[in-house]
């Protein structure tokens, strides 16, 4: 005898509900930790350049985060997917192409207040080039702040990612998540049956706040002042 037991229910179309939370939270890990990682690239690179070389660089860079956060995230993100098409891959790069502005303009400050700094003028002295300074004793200095902020970019991205999905523009069917849980489901709210809904409801709001929990305990405990 073969029994079925769906914990959670299954769907309109006798799908298994917790099933699909579980692949759902598979694919805002994936997105989160992908455009996190290319968040992380672009920005650390941008800002400890413009922080570190200043002057004509600098002003370029600036220009070009300034233009870059007039812009609201959402748009980016729906001509992004629009113009690489709606898909699983896309939506990495559509998310991470939104989010490293944040990155550069804390990047480019911690350089700029580090470059101050008294290992910065010993470097110098030794005869050690431009790159090394910045990229072997200036960046793993300020790694700190780029750990908080990448928690909070993570969060970011799981909640634009299940926007998306929410729209129609994120992950395609048949791979689910929870925005296209949401979507599928959320009728079910006005026929009193909420249920169907809450539940991927309740699934975002966790993981978003456990990442902004965990960026949280990581500002405090890599506040060094706080400590004194």
């Amino acid at each position: 005898i073969i029994t079925r037991k769906f914990l959670l229910g299954s769907d309109q179309y006798g799908r298994d509900v917790f099933s699909r939370l579980i692949i759902g939270l598979r694919v805002s890990l994936a997105v989160g930790f992908i455009a996190v990682l290319i968040s992380l690239f672009i920005g650390i690179l941008l800002g400890a350049l413009a922080g570190y070389f200043q002057k004509q660089t600098d002003a370029i860079i600036t220009w070009v985060i300034s233009v870059m956060w007039a812009i609201p995230t959402i748009l980016i993100v729906f001509a992004l997917t629009l113009a690489i098409g709606k898909g699983f891959w896309q939506i990495f790069l559509a998310v991470g192409l939104t989010m490293w502005v944040g990155v550069a303009r804390m990047v480019r400050g911690q350089v700029m207040q580090a470059r101050q700094m008294e290992y910065v003028e010993a470097a110098r002295s030794l005869g050690y080039n431009h790159f090394r300074t910045l990229f072997r004793h200036i960046l793993p200095n300020i790694l700190g702040p780029v750990l908080v902020i990448a928690a909070s970019n993570f969060a970011t991205a799981i909640l634009i990612e299940a926007g998306l999905s929410f729209l129609g523009l994120g992950v395609q069917p048949p791979t689910p998540s929870w925005g296209s849980m949401l979507r599928e489901n959320y009728g079910f709210i006005v026929s009193g049956h909420p249920i169907m809904a809450i539940i991927p409801g309740i699934a975002i709001v966790s993981l978003v706040l456990a990442f902004n929990v965990l960026g949280n305990g990581l500002r405090d405990a890599m506040d060094v002042k706080s400590k004194s």
